[in-house]
């Protein structure tokens, strides 16, 4: 069973998913989030996910970003909509930040650096590969 990974923004949703064994994450699709929940049911009926990764966005300080009222809203509505997939929240500080650097240590143009969409694909990604890291490390 699949883990998906969502990097939830007002005006993209970067999502990233598991292989069936839950080893490799990688960009699955960026969506507006009025198509997220049409793709979620579309998705759900042909592949089986465990559950949910949701990035959160933080302060430094580990306070909660000025954001962090959408996802909390986006949370529950997923909830709501799926309650038989547990949620599982993630610190995503700095996630955006790696996801442009790591397109340009692949040496991708400019366009490519400059396709937010594409970040927050990425972003997701790194999201759900270090969920995956910590729940190795904890033996879970």
């Amino acid at each position: 069973m699949r883990i998906l990974a969502f990097d939830y923004g007002t005006k993209r949703v970067g999502i990233a998913v598991t292989d069936p064994l839950q080893i490799i994450a990688t960009a699955l699709i960026t969506l507006h989030p009025e198509k997220l929940f049409p793709f979620l049911e579309d998705y759900l009926k042909k592949e089986e996910v465990e559950r949910f990764v949701v990035g959160i966005p933080q302060q430094m300080d580990g306070t909660p970003s000025q954001s962090a009222q959408h996802i909390t809203g986006f949370i529950r509505k997923l909830a709501k909509q799926f309650p038989h997939i547990p949620i599982e929240k993630m610190d995503e500080r700095f996630t955006s930040k790696m996801a442009e650097a790591s397109l340009i240590s692949g040496n991708a143009n400019a366009k490519q650096r400059k396709d937010k969409g594409l970040v927050d694909s990425i972003a997701a990604t790194i999201i759900l590969q270090s969920y995956l890291e910590r729940k190795s490390l904890q033996g879970l």
